[in-house]
């Protein structure tokens, strides 16, 4: 199986949003244009800041993202210096429309996999989510790139919107020949965090009722399964990919992020100027990856609270744990 994104200790993974406009409008998208900004970045600047990443680490995998990364008219170049950089697998995330006709473009050589989003089984959730057409739009992405030989994934937002068809996920993924399922928790963060209507986040039991089992028979069919924890019992140990592993969230304005959970916040912890990467001043999100608390996640406990529930001792009921550290199933 071919490599992609690795959410487990000591891997390195550049996530290269290269423009933050999209064609679609899904009510959970992270993009947060004034703080990640709304330019394209021109290919020389792509190439630029490949360039010092792939210089960081020889195992670094780099997924291309938007907003929607294939409106960029040379994303298939970006993808060709890539590979010319050496990295150890290139991702393009894709809501499905596939535009500039990137399939003829780049081929299953330069490409180790497209990684679609759906969060629905059926069209009626999913569109209701993403935007009218996008489901059909992204089933026909899948079926044409599989189709050009190239690798598949699919990545699904669980809320309380679409969790109940995560079960129906499983006779979809088979017939349309998904090698890799990436279970996504929603986060509070750009339009969710504007949101004044926070009721599609999972509660704990529905989290724990529901996806480890959907993982397990979906990873019957011989379907790489990647979801994070989010929940910790008190005892079990917890991990911050900020210090255990290196992931890079490279935005249009400059700005490196190692938390995703910090995006909506100008707690970046490093920058490009001119080219160069520079650490930026403290405090940043750096100094928060170094605090252990009883709740686990510091980021989590600040901008999303709710997830915490505590006993009659103040102590918390659980922890939440780091979502870059997830939990792999294959079979």
């Amino acid at each position: 199986m071919k490599k992609t994104v690795s959410f487990s200790k000591n891997s390195v993974n550049v996530f290269f949003h290269i423009l933050t406009n999209c064609n679609l409008k899904c009510l959970h998208c992270y993009i947060n244009p004034e703080q990640h900004g709304e330019n394209i970045l021109p290919l020389t600047t792509i190439e630029a800041w490949m360039d010092v990443f792939a210089r960081k680490s020889d195992k670094a995998n780099i997924i291309f993202l938007g907003g929607e990364p294939t409106l960029h008219k040379d994303l298939w170049l970006a993808v060709k210096k890539a590979k010319e950089l050496g990295y150890n697998s290139i991702t393009i995330d894709t809501n499905g429309y596939l535009f500039n006709n990137i399939l003829s473009k780049v081929n299953p050589n330069d490409v180790d996999y497209f990684s679609f989003s759906l969060d629905g089984a059926t069209r009626q959730t999913n569109d209701m989510l993403r935007g009218k057409g996008s489901y059909d739009q992204c089933i026909a992405g899948i079926r044409e790139a599989v189709s050009g030989g190239f690798a598949a994934s699919l990545i699904y937002t669980v809320s309380k919107a679409n969790i109940h068809e995560l079960d129906m996920m499983v006779p979809l993924l088979k017939d349309l020949g998904i090698d890799r399922f990436f279970i996504q928790v929603l986060g509070i963060r750009g339009k969710s965090a504007k949101s004044s209507d926070k009721g599609l986040r999972v509660s704990i039991s529905d989290w724990l009722g529901v996806i480890p089992d959907a993982a397990e028979k979906i990873a019957g069919l011989g379907i790489t399964v990647t979801y994070p924890k989010v929940f910790l019992r008190p005892e079990e140990l917890f991990e911050c990919a900020g210090l255990v592993a290196e992931n890079y969230f490279i935005f249009p304005n400059g700005r490196v992020y190692r938390c995703p959970l910090c995006e909506d916040f100008p707690l970046h912890s490093m920058e490009f100027k001119n080219n160069n990467l520079i650490y930026t001043d403290r405090i940043n999100e750096s100094d928060l990856f170094e605090l252990n608390i009883p709740e686990g996640c510091v980021m989590n406990k600040i901008i999303q609270p709710a997830n915490l529930s505590f006993n009659s001792n103040g102590s918390p009921d659980y922890k939440i744990a780091c979502c870059l550290l997830k939990e792999e199933i294959s079979r």
